[in-house]
């Protein structure tokens, strides 16, 4: 059917409002941080028959828009098969080789009726603190197989034609170290589906199911002609790109990851032939994960695109069978965020080498997941898992962004004094890193400083991070950033990993600290172009120390402070 240009822009907005209040539901009643600040969460609305993604909200994350698409297509397949869908259910299910991620991200699904016909699906998914798992917090940098990362749950009807399975829920809560956590997150995440199905009553009560679904089909169309008209502005031809994860956390090699970008016309090929093959450590990813995150990568290139699935119809991705990035069960991917964000670099990388413009230097590259857990003097459990920002690239238009949240995302990274109320820590030291940025015309943003001192009596602490050997890179001739660096203190001193950016077991007693010194922004352009007074500006405000300046920029920024 014709939808005229406003009513679409209306139904457009509605729709999106709708994701975006499932969202601010669900931050509002989490009980865990990782949700509740760190926006570590998402809401969208999938199509009936494919599961692809129709809407989704603003304030989610964004890896999450490419790979609920395979979740829900995940539930529609189980329910085709048990043949018992019925309007109040409501799916749940963790199993990252089906749905994507990491097995912490735990999906909701639910069919939305109308006049007794499905419609749509709805669907939510959260970071919950601890699912089980020989890791509290679950980044357990040295997995061999996804049961020792977490509680593994399959598509399971959490909700039966509106009345709550308690056995499933009684399972949830058993197979975590923080029930009231996990029954926090789950009311959470309830609560925000039981609100799309109001605002979806209310947008068809006022527009009716044939025009909404007309406005939903339009939408993708729209989107794939405008990704077409963007792909068309590029010039054509194969460009490629190869970059390096420090390790698997089990053994200390190098591992690939290499993409190929071809343009012809109006389509766009990527194509990851050479990487490294499947790992014995949690750093492969699967499938699902590893399409939604090239998703993301166009997204960033293109951020006026809209986010549903139309806009990748015009684009292959081939991930080669046995590689890192098709991981099949039971390969551990509990670190799938360090993985996703090498692909985004080689992807930003290679798509530099056709338009440098389009693009910003490596960002920080890991978001350091480090968990710090042990006992209260009342005996009961604490888990402080959190994630830690970096610099950004430099672009063709500014420096990188100082101290941000990885761009796999737009979490936010949680407050100090949230941390430190909740759990046994302080912070002695959060601050911006000096001489972490990537040289360059546009030098890239600075990394930060964590020093964290343990409270109780004795704790144990978990690192699972990258760019420890591999530092971010620049692009358009700018220069590397500085390397992720993690040190613990011991009763002799203190002491690094053996793999650099991995390392589980760290025991740790009461006044002892741990330390991460995160990595900049790569730069961008030639640092030799960089004009004196803001190489200068940058000395005056310890973003960089005189010593770095003159090896960096030579020594003609000293002229201007003179």
């Amino acid at each position: 059917m014709s939808i005229d240009p406003i009513t679409l822009a209306v139904l457009s907005g509605r729709m999106e409002q709708i994701a975006d209040e499932m969202d601010a539901t669900l931050f509002r009643a989490a009980f865990n941080p990782i949700i509740a600040e760190a926006h570590d969460a998402s809401h969208g609305i999938y199509d009936a028959t494919t599961g692809d993604t129709l809407v989704q909200g603003k304030s989610g994350l964004p890896i999450f828009v490419g790979v609920m698409a395979f979740a829900v297509k995940a539930v529609i397949d189980k329910a085709a098969a048990d043949g018992d869908l019925a309007d109040g259910d409501i799916y749940i299910f963790n199993d990252a080789h089906i749905g994507g991620t990491h097995l912490s991200d735990m999906r909701l699904i639910r069919p939305y009726f109308r006049d007794g016909r499905l419609f749509c699906y709805l669907a939510s998914v959260g970071h919950w603190h601890d699912v089980g798992g020989a890791v509290p917090g679950n980044y357990n940098p040295a997995a061999t197989e996804a049961f020792q990362e977490a509680f593994i749950l399959p598509p399971v009807k959490l909700v039966r034609a509106g009345v709550l399975q308690q056995d499933i829920v009684d399972i949830l809560l058993r197979n975590t170290r923080l029930p009231q956590s996990a029954q926090g997150d789950l009311n959470g995440q309830l609560g925000a589906l039981d609100l799309g199905v109001k605002r979806l009553d209310a947008l068809l009560d006022d527009y009716g199911p044939k025009t909404v679904s007309g406005a939903l089909q339009a939408l993708g169309t729209r989107a794939e002609a405008l990704m077409r008209a963007e792909i068309q502005a590029l010039p054509n031809g194969r460009w490629e790109a190869k970059d390096f994860l420090d390790n698997d956390g089990i053994t200390d090699q190098a591992l690939p990851i290499h993409v190929a970008l071809e343009v012809t016309n109006d389509r766009l090929r990527l194509d990851f032939t050479g990487t490294a093959p499947v790992t014995a450590g949690p750093v492969n990813i699967a499938l699902p994960t590893a399409v939604a995150t090239a998703y993301v990568a166009i997204k960033h290139i293109f951020p006026d695109l809209p986010a549903n699935a139309g806009v990748m119809r015009p684009i292959e991705v081939h991930i080669p069978d046995g590689s890192l990035l098709s991981a099949e069960f039971p390969a551990p991917v509990g670190g799938y965020t360090e993985t996703i964000l090498r692909m985004i670099d080689v992807i930003f990388a290679a798509m530099a080498k056709a338009t440098p413009e389009r693009v910003v230097a490596n960002a920080y590259g890991t978001i350091n997941a480090l968990s710090i857990a042990g006992k209260r003097a009342n005996g009961k459990p604490w888990v402080m898992f959190s994630f830690y920002g970096g610099g950004h690239g430099g672009s063709a238009e500014s420096d990188g962004l100082n101290h941000g949240n990885a761009p796999i995302s737009t979490a936010t990274i949680p407050p100090a004094e949230i941390l430190e109320a909740a759990y046994p820590i302080k912070f002695t030291q959060w601050a911006l890193r000096p001489d972490s940025a990537g040289p360059g015309t546009n030098r890239g943003g600075l990394g930060a400083t964590y020093e964290i001192e343990v409270l109780e009596q004795s704790a144990e602490a978990f690192l699972f991070g990258e760019r420890g050997r591999h530092a971010p890179q620049g692009i358009a001739d700018g220069g590397p950033a500085a390397l992720n660096r993690f040190r613990y203190e011991q009763t002799d001193g203190w002491h690094e990993p053996p793999l650099a950016s991995k390392m589980r077991g760290i025991k740790l007693t009461q006044g002892q600290k741990v330390r991460l010194e995160t990595p900049g922004g790569g730069g961008y352009g030639p640092a030799e172009a960089r004009p004196a007074t803001t190489v200068a500006h940058d000395v005056m405000l310890g973003y960089i120390t005189p010593d770095k300046a003159d090896a960096d920029y030579g020594p003609a920024w000293r002229k201007v402070v003179s």
